[in-house]
Order: structure tokens, then sequence, then C-alpha cells
């Protein structure tokens, strides 16, 4: 039992016929059922809008029709995400919201202030990038977000990663995480040296005694990126030791830096097949 994470906030998008499943919505009731905690999801209708006023009669009826399919489509899928969540013995609230782009990422940003974490899905084809709703609970919620990927619909915590550069989102992200990490068998600390200086941090071996005391089974690992990325030696050892989830700090550098330069946070929302919980 996942002890201390009391309200989760889940959230998906309905976009067109071709879009993969959302891996977000059943990993998040199989969390809730692990957490015993109340489950918010909702179904997010992105509601097509005409370009210009003077388009044809034939081009509205036709956006007209998709909104009607589209609107239709989340109506279902909260029916039955409400259902699932019934059979899993979870407390769900699921709702369906057809609307513009905008007022979807505004009611993403209120309710991931109330809640303990919100969970969404690595990409979305109404959305656009994955990194659209995980910033948006990033920068705008405030809040801890866990990036689910695509096929990871069942909950995990045995083995646990924390990013550490010794930097206050990395710190956040840990906070966050502390009830997930104390029903872990295996909490492994990695430092990777390579793109910035480590030496002047926080070391890894100062929160590895700061999870000890919280009765938290921790080890430590330092390793050299090489000729490697920061990212690409991150997803390595996750894959080496088979984890189920990555703890790490969002965007110490600006998001337009990490767009134009690259990043860690940027390649890791665009590429993990382990789910991310990220605070900044």
């Amino acid at each position: 039992m996942i002890h201390g994470v009391k309200s989760l906030f889940a959230v998906a998008a309905c976009a067109g016929e071709d879009e993969p499943p959302s891996s977000a919505l059943p990993y998040a009731i199989s969390f809730a059922a692990a957490a015993g905690a109340h489950l918010t999801a909702h179904w997010a209708a992105i509601r097509l809008v005409l370009p210009s006023a003077s388009s044809s009669s034939t081009i509205a009826g036709l956006v007209n029709a998709e909104n009607q399919r589209l609107a239709q489509v989340a109506r279902e899928r909260s029916v039955a995400l409400r259902a699932d969540a019934e059979a899993a013995g979870v407390a769900c609230s699921a709702a369906s919201r057809h609307t513009e782009y905008g007022e979807v990422m505004a009611e993403v940003a209120r309710q991931s202030r109330v809640h303990d974490l919100t969970i969404v899905d690595a990409s979305s084809v109404a959305l656009g990038a994955a990194r659209s709703l995980a910033e948006t609970v990033l920068f705008e919620g405030g809040r801890p977000v866990l990036v689910v990927p695509p096929g990871c619909e069942t909950f995990q915590c045995r083995r646990v990663i924390v990013a550490w550069d010794g930097g206050p989102m990395a710190s956040r992200a840990v906070a966050s995480a502390l009830p997930l990490m104390r029903a872990a068998d295996e909490v492994e600390v990695l430092s990777i040296a390579g793109e910035k200086d480590l030496s002047k941090t926080v070391p890894g071996a100062d929160l590895a005694a700061h999870l000890a005391h919280h009765n938290i089974k921790v080890s430590l690992k330092d390793l050299n990126a090489n000729d490697r990325s920061v990212a690409d030696a991150l997803r390595e050892q996750a894959s080496m030791l088979d984890a189920d989830l990555i703890v790490m700090g969002a965007y110490k550098h600006s998001r337009l830096r990490q767009w134009v330069l690259g990043g860690v946070t940027y390649s890791m929302l665009a590429e993990s097949s382990t789910p991310l919980l990220m605070s900044h």
C-alpha cells in the first residue's frame, strides 16, 4: 500500500480516429488502487475551430460533425473509465470536456493545484507535443507530474531511480516521491557527471542519508556520461535496473534553451520507456 497520496488527477485527450490509446488513465486507476486514493479523471476533446469566418458552409459542416464526434467519444470514454475504476474498487470522479485547447490547459492547471499528483500521457495526438500537458502542470499548476509512456498501464514502484543533480528541482521531486520510495524495494540515487559540474552541489551521499532516515532502502551510483548525453546515460541505467519509475527535477534551464540546444528534461519527455515523476 502506498501511504501519503490521497488524491490523483489524470487527463487524456481525444483526437483523431488513429490516436493511440491512453496509458495514463489505466495507469492512474492502478495507482489509485495501490494508494487507496481518490481519482479525478478527465477525457478532453479539443474543439476544432474554423480558421476564418469566411470558411464555406461545407467546411463548417465538416468541422461541426467532427466536433460532435469528438464530444461523443469523450463522453463514452468517460463512462467506460468510471466503470473500469469501479471494477478496480477505486473512488473516481470522471468527466468529459469538449472545449478549446487553451481552456483545456487552464483546467488542467486548476485541477493539478488541488491534487497530490497529476498523471498524463507521454504523447498525445490531440495536444501536440508531449511537453504540453507536463509543462502546464509543472509551470502553472505548481505540483508534480507523472508522465506515463505508451503501453505502460500498470503502476509499479519496486525499483526507483532518483536522477540527482543536487539542485532545488530535483529536491522537490524527491519530496513529492517520498511515499512511493518508502514502498519501493530498491531506490538508487544516481548522479551523472558530464554536461555540468556537480562538484559544488549537494552530493548524492547526503540525499541517501536523508532517505535512509525515512526508512527507504537506498543505494548510490555515480556515473560519467563520457561520450553519451546525460539523458542517454539515464535511460540506459533505468533499463539495466529495470526501473519502474524515474524521479527527476525538470527544466533547470529555460524551456527555450532546452528546445534550441536540447537538454535532459526535453530529451526524457520526448523518449523514455520508464514513467517519469517530475517537479520544477
